[in-house]
């Protein structure tokens, strides 16, 4: 992607607000203020690389907004991250929080960096310089990062000793998606995949599904993907393909998951398989693209990999009646027009993966209680979190007759609204 297409990233971001301003109660100071991040950091990381040579790498934090709390947000390692897109990602971030009702604001944060490049020991010194260049930045009460494409547990559990290690005293607050040895909590792995499936649970409700009859394409067979192809098999749900970074498979009959998910976390490649305690054996499947995959005739679509996947470009292709985004940002907004007009359902990725987000909070919690709970506990809160939200802004929907993203941003600006014109907005400040 070019530098103009990730500053676009934060202007597309913008171009919803104000499209859900229109349908929202919220006045024109909060707006103004939620149209630049807070906050913006960049720093660089000098890395000493295994061959004795010296990197520096650029990273970015951005704090977009805290009226309702801490920013709270990811950290990604790649190598099109970009100023703009992270501060898309930290705005996205505010109106996830506000759009489940949880008590942060957004933020988020980068490096430019190809992690598959780099050895483990030089993925520690990039993780922990980064921290040591943002310290002051990020904290328990101010900004707590995660995991986001590309960082994992492990690099969480750098991040946060690091941190640690400058204040001198452990503070396992500072950053969720820990291990959970260190701090993490219980349910956190699939906890975005999980909330996704809450929502696909409602619409079942909704549209009274049976679902061994409804048909599922998964872009992206990551965390968020194999956990809510899991859970969506386990019901019945026929998930006829899925994809990753190199490719993916179809095939009409559906998978076996638990297969696939073996076959991925052994090889780090998606094959057709089907295996039987500890036999695989290769099954019938067409191999086809992440576009192909998009442009399949089934029910149920789920972007689940980057950003920008479906744009007006592809739009017209695209057949699925229900979009569920798991990704953050899988869909422009030039597509989200003809998807709406069409009469699409798209369930937006600020309430359709905010799953992760609520039991990162949960995380938060239980290191500021040092308090552990079990993992049902954990997804017993989860669940009437995601169902309120996705009941409320379904409401919203129907009774603006607005596409369900905008009602989903209705939501979010009400509540962030709310939170900063109880400091005072101009109506309480200028007599008339």
């Amino acid at each position: 992607m070019s530098h103009n297409d990730h500053v676009s990233l934060f202007d597309d971001a913008l171009r919803r607000l104000d499209k859900a301003a229109t349908h929202a109660t919220i006045d024109a100071e909060s707006l103004a203020r939620l149209r630049s991040p807070k906050a913006f950091i960049e720093v660089s990381i000098p890395v000493r690389m295994d061959d004795g040579t010296l990197r520096v790498f650029t990273g970015y934090r951005s704090r977009h907004d805290d009226s309702r709390g801490p920013a709270k947000g990811g950290i990604r390692f790649h190598p099109s991250v970009s100023p703009g897109e992270v501060k898309a990602l930290a705005f996205w971030m505010t109106c996830k929080c506000a759009c489940v009702g949880i008590p942060f604001g957004g933020g988020k944060g980068g490096v430019i960096v190809n992690p598959q490049e780099l050895s483990r020991l030089e993925l520690e010194r990039l993780s922990r310089g980064y921290i040591r260049q943002v310290a002051d930045f990020i904290g328990p009460d101010t900004d707590v990062p995660a995991p986001d494409v590309y960082t994992n547990a492990t690099i969480m559990g750098w991040m946060m000793d690091e941190y640690s290690k400058i204040h001198r005293r452990r503070t396992p607050a500072v950053i969720t998606g820990k291990p959970i040895a260190l701090g993490g909590s219980l349910g956190r792995g699939d906890a975005t995949g999980r909330g996704a499936y809450y929502c696909i649970k409602e619409l079942e409700k909704k549209r009274g599904w049976n679902p061994t009859e409804v048909s599922v394409a998964i872009q992206g067979f990551g965390n968020a993907g194999q956990h809510v192809a899991r859970l969506l098999h386990a019901d019945g749900y026929k998930v006829v393909a899925a994809s990753d970074s190199r490719g993916g498979i179809y095939s009409p009959d559906g998978f076996d998951i638990p297969s696939l998910i073996q076959m991925k976390l052994d090889s780090r490649r998606l094959e057709a398989v089907y295996c039987h305690g500890t036999v695989c054996e290769t099954i019938d499947a067409k191999k086809i693209t992440n576009e192909e995959l998009l442009e399949l005739d089934v029910d149920l679509l789920l972007p689940a990999a980057l950003e920008n996947q479906i744009t007006k470009d592809n739009v017209d292709n695209i057949k699925a009646p229900i979009i569920v985004e798991l990704a953050n940002g899988p869909t422009t907004s030039e597509a989200d027009e003809v998807l709406s007009k069409r009469g699409t359902m798209v369930v937006p990725d600020i309430l359709a993966n905010a799953g992760g987000v609520t039991v990162s909070y949960f995380e938060w919690v239980q290191n500021r209680a040092g308090y552990y709970w079990t993992v049902e506990e954990v997804h017993q809160k989860l669940r009437p979190i995601m169902v309120s939200a996705f009941n409320a802004i379904y409401a919203v929907m129907e009774d603006k007759k607005v596409d369900m993203r905008t009602a989903a941003y209705v939501v979010a600006l009400e509540r962030i609204g709310e939170a900063i014109a109880a400091q005072g907005t101009a109506d309480f400040f200028v007599k008339s």
